[in-house]
């Protein structure tokens, strides 16, 4: 039994109420639903006395210290058997680090922690490392991201890495650990007996001095799968130290976050041998980079390349024009792997989106998401996209937002909504002007299919 409930004020009542339902769950989510450290008194008394609950999720709450110190008198609890604690922006300090080391000390069945969003700071985390070097303790999963680390996190955390060979996913981002901590994270990384599955070091002042050891650790760890080093300054000269370890043989990544990069069209000479020859990368975000129409060329015809399995490409913001749109239809038609595109924020215009619809409405097309928000549409190219919405029933999910699509856009969109043969089941249309009429049109069509969701 699962209780999800999000962004709901608590009455004393309605807290009642849920308590006894809280008895016999097995998750618990109770995100932005204004709980404070009261709850988890209450909360506490589930843990201990609930064995069957083995996921508590309390995302965006005033919990304070107070309340996870609350918490964690259930959690050190013989009975207690939970496996996944979410306590995301819930106002923790290093004070809770203490007593969540306590948990991590003494409770094997914990096997995820995830408390960024917290003003943990680097002392408080090298407490919560101390009890990651405890032999009963299991995590696999730490999350903490903003937690105001620094780089003298870095030592706690190896020594951490080096006990805990159960450990497959580590989140550090947005944290301003710089070069030379995650240089020497990295070489930890290497050493250390953990089988990580996921690095993610998102806006952590990386440069391409980096880039060399973080392309270490994707050639010594087979096992790493999910990397993210978004919004770091690595450039043009540490994407080509990456795509070293990444072309490695024994790299297997499948998922690569490189957004806001500082790449270039020169980058993706690389890219696309990477696209074409690495057939276990599966998503890759190249999101705010200046690859231009040119660099855009080449990641097509790389997806073209019989080798490539690329499922998600996400180019939004690179500077595309309608100049690029042939290539991408002619992808669109070759790859039979490609099911999410993200190519909003580009000035396609409506010739390059009607040349994208050839290529989307090919047999060999599987695409099932399609975003081109913010491409400088206009009714114009609605025919066409009512068209591809009306054949193409792989497609489940079209964003065209910001788009100044206006009455006669919107209505073309709603006509191939209400043909059976659409099979789009999210359209997502924020901020696009319509009529009162229109907006009528839009609530009579979604009665009379409600498995369609218009967001708006």
């Amino acid at each position: 039994m699962e209780l999800d409930i999000q962004c709901e004020e608590m009455s004393p009542s309605r807290w009642a109420e849920l308590l006894t339902t809280m008895k016999s769950c097995k998750t618990i989510r109770l995100d932005d639903c204004n709980l404070s450290s009261s709850n988890c008194e209450d909360l506490s008394s589930i843990i201990n006395t609930n064995p069957s609950l083995t996921e508590l999720k309390l995302n965006n709450n005033e919990l304070g210290d107070a309340g996870v110190e609350y918490l964690c008198k259930g959690l050190l609890t013989p009975s207690c058997s939970l496996q996944k604690l979410w306590l995301q922006n819930c106002n923790l300090t290093s004070a809770s680090c203490e007593t969540l080391r306590s948990v991590l000390s003494a409770q094997p069945s914990l096997t995820e922690l995830h408390v960024g969003d917290n003003k943990l700071g680097t002392a408080g985390v090298k407490v919560l490392c101390q009890g990651m070097m405890n032999p009963s303790c299991k995590l696999q999963k730490l999350q903490l991201e903003y937690c105001e680390l620094t780089a003298d996190i870095v030592e706690a955390l190896n020594a951490a890495l080096q006990s805990k060979p159960t450990l497959k996913e580590l989140s550090l981002s947005n944290n301003t650990l710089g070069d030379t901590a995650v240089k020497q994270l990295c070489r930890g990384l290497v050493e250390a007996s953990c089988n990580l599955e996921l690095l993610h070091l998102e806006n952590c002042g990386i440069t391409s001095d980096s880039c060399v050891d973080i392309s270490a650790v994707l050639r010594n760890k087979s096992s790493l799968m999910d990397l993210s080093v978004g919004d770091n300054k690595i450039g043009d000269a540490g994407l080509a130290l990456l795509c070293q370890g990444l072309m490695h043989s024994s790299c297997k990544i499948q998922k690569l976050w490189l957004w806001d990069c500082d790449l270039t069209s020169a980058s993706c000479k690389d890219l696309s041998r990477l696209i074409s020859t690495k057939e276990t990368l599966t998503e890759i975000s190249l999101i705010d980079n200046n690859l231009r129409d040119s660099g855009m060329e080449m990641l097509c015809q790389a997806l073209k390349d019989p080798k490539s399995k690329l499922q998600e490409l996400w180019v939004r913001e690179c500077g595309l024009t309608t100049a690029c749109c042939k290539a991408v239809s002619s992808a669109l038609s070759t790859s039979k792997h490609l099911k999410v595109l993200h190519i909003g924020e580009n000035k396609l215009g409506d010739a390059g989106v009607e040349l994208l619809c050839e290529g989307l409405m090919h047999p060999n097309c599987n695409i099932q998401s399609l975003w081109l928000g913010n491409c400088d549409l206009t009714a114009g190219c609605c025919a066409t996209l009512a068209t591809a919405m009306a054949t193409k029933q792989c497609l489940t999910e079209l964003d065209l937002s910001y788009n100044p699509l206006d009455d006669e856009g919107i209505r073309k969109i709603c006509e191939a909504l209400r043909k059976p043969s659409c099979n789009v089941q999210q359209l997502i249309l924020y901020d696009i002007l319509w009529s009162s009429e229109v907006d009528d049109e839009l609530r009579a069509l979604e009665e009379s299919k409600p498995e369609v969701k218009i967001i708006s």
